[in-house]
């Protein structure tokens, strides 16, 4: 009984930081794109720019509250997006929410960024759904730091969701095991100005806003459209030529 009372006040208090931040679903969105600027611009200890090249969708949480005395708690707010069918574009941004504990030691309150990136079509279905567990309904790792080829090679065989977190200036690979995501449907309604689900959001069904436009720069400067093989063949020469292209 006192250790479900000790989680119960964590859990509370973790939820009143999340509301009492008082963050416009705008305003996220723009923190979103600052906290991705800031760690790409770490150049070497970022995230590989590879794997943001292939990943399906991308998430931020800005400021995820963290909490805990033996038993710890995690509550945050965040966007996701997703590419299109094409691999060419990306959605509106979805609003969601990340809630999650562990027990164990952890002494102490704070604030972590988090980033998470779905890298197949199986994570990027189980996130459309209303909820999901990570580790039990997706797999998921802590993603690798820097701009090696052959981390990038190992994470993407083991995992549907690479995550990482930034806390007083430390960037590194983040489990979120056990973590729960769902779409915060309230926020989505204020941003968007009706119920929409966040499969159609993810799917393109919905039309962005143009708070969302910094986060695309930065997307897009990082992650930039799907390369395409454009085929030229030389009737002249005889040659067939095979030339990568972006956008």
């Amino acid at each position: 009984m006192k250790y479900v009372g000790i989680l119960t006040l964590v859990v509370a208090s973790a939820g009143l930081l999340g509301a009492s931040s008082g963050n416009s679903s705008q305003k996220r969105i723009t923190e979103s794109a600052s906290v991705l600027s800031e760690i790409m611009h770490a150049g070497d200890n970022g995230i590989p720019d590879e794997l943001l090249e292939d990943a399906h969708c991308v998430g931020v949480v800005p400021n995820l509250k963290r909490a805990g005395f033996i038993v710890g708690a995690k509550y945050g707010k965040g966007v996701v997006v997703c590419r299109d069918s094409a691999h060419r574009g990306w959605s509106a941004p979805s609003m969601i929410r990340i809630e999650g504990g562990s027990i164990g030691f952890q002494i102490g309150a704070g604030e972590t960024d988090l980033v998470f990136i779905v890298m197949n079509q199986r994570g990027m279905d189980k996130l459309m759904k209303d909820k999901f567990t990570v580790g039990a309904d997706a797999s998921a790792m802590a993603g690798p730091v820097g701009r090696s080829a052959e981390a990038k090679t190992d994470a993407m065989m083991h995992a549907e969701i690479l995550s990482y977190s930034r806390s007083r200036g430390v960037f590194a690979g983040a489990s979120l095991e056990g973590a729960t995501l769902r779409p915060d449907n309230d926020d989505n309604r204020e941003l968007y100005g009706q119920s929409v689900t966040q499969d159609s959001i993810l799917a393109g069904r919905v039309p962005p806003p143009a708070s969302a436009n910094a986060l695309y720069a930065e997307l897009n400067r990082y992650a930039p459209k799907k390369s395409a093989t454009v085929r030229l063949f030389s009737s002249k020469q005889g040659l067939l030529l095979n030339c990568r292209t972006r956008g």
